[in-house]
């Protein structure tokens, strides 16, 4: 019979290979996969993850609805691959009218396609969930591509993933070997204080590396046939150092919220992954639980660039 040390190590090998593996194939696909492709396995995961997240509302006691949920999602990502544009306002404006729309039409979907249940009872909470999948796994998502369309897209994607997934590798390791002081034991009994500083610092130092060697990590991947121009960082000025650790320190900090919350609706479903898909990692929904608010930070900090 293994031990606990035996299984703890056994966890960790699977969660550093699967990270090694899928890495790469992620940052591949964010820079060199055309629009419509990227579009498509962002709906992919959305559908995983919000397969998950139905099935924790089960364990409230809550009776999704499954199938409209899913093709409501679906809906919105085709929407988004036929609405795309080249042109950067117009692309994220098309996603403000396509987002904001769906988001509003959603409850009311959900609750028409409810009143068909016998027992009504279960009518509203299920539209609940389902309006809140959306809002909370779909639009990120949605986001997500478009960020890819702005300006410098690749550019700004990759480094979205890199400096989340510096600061939660920075968090795992740090909380596990120093982490003594616990954040929220009844939400996250393993996250640290420590592990959170740790995972602040890392995310900072590597969006200060990234947004300060824009150009030529930028020239590189241009070199490389990894990105077009239009999807690299070619600006003959740096951003403002200020800019860069306000910036890195904000999706940090959206990125270990956005892990709470979705500790938080584990906890209260009594489980401790979202699912299995992912060896070492759980599930879908337990890899992306950071990006989702994360994206929205990088989101709309470039929107606002390319108003300027």
């Amino acid at each position: 019979m293994e031990t606990d040390a035996e299984l703890n190590h056994l966890h960790l090998l699977k969660r550093v290979l699967t990270a090694v593996a899928l890495i790469p194939i992620v940052l591949l696909l964010v820079l060199k996969a055309p629009i419509p492709a990227l579009t498509a396995v962002a709906a992919l995961v959305a559908l995983l993850a919000i397969q998950e997240l139905l099935r924790l509302g089960e364990a409230y006691g809550i009776h999704p609805l499954h199938w409209p949920t899913y093709l409501f999602v679906s809906f919105f990502f085709l929407l988004l691959a036929f609405t795309g544009s080249d042109k950067p306002l117009l692309a994220a404006g098309a996603f403000v009218y396509i987002g904001g729309l769906a988001a509003a039409l959603s409850p009311f979907t959900f609750l028409a396609i409810g009143m068909h249940r016998s027992n009504l009872r279960t009518a509203f909470p299920a539209a609940m969930l389902s309006g809140f999948a959306f809002v909370y796994l779909a639009l990120p998502l949605g986001l997500l591509v478009e960020l890819r369309e702005l300006w410098s897209g690749a550019f700004l994607v990759a480094s979205l993933m890199l400096i989340v997934w510096a600061g939660d590798i920075f968090a795992y390791f740090v909380g596990r070997t120093l982490g003594t002081h616990y954040m929220s034991p009844r939400i996250s009994p393993k996250k640290t204080w420590e592990g959170a500083l740790a995972s602040l610092l890392a995310s900072v130092g590597v969006g200060v590396l990234l947004f300060q060697k824009a150009l030529p990590i930028s020239t590189a991947l241009l070199h490389a046939h990894l990105i077009a121009r239009r999807d690299g960082l070619f600006a003959l000025q740096k951003l403002p150092l200020s800019s860069t650790l306000v910036l890195s320190a904000a999706i940090n900090v959206a990125a270990q919220l956005g892990d709470l919350v979705e500790s938080l609706i584990k906890r209260g479903a009594g489980v401790k992954d979202s699912g299995t898909i992912l060896p070492g990692h759980g599930g879908m929904l337990d890899r992306i639980d950071a990006l989702l608010f994360a994206v929205p930070v990088l989101w709309y900090y470039a929107a606002w660039r390319v108003m300027q």
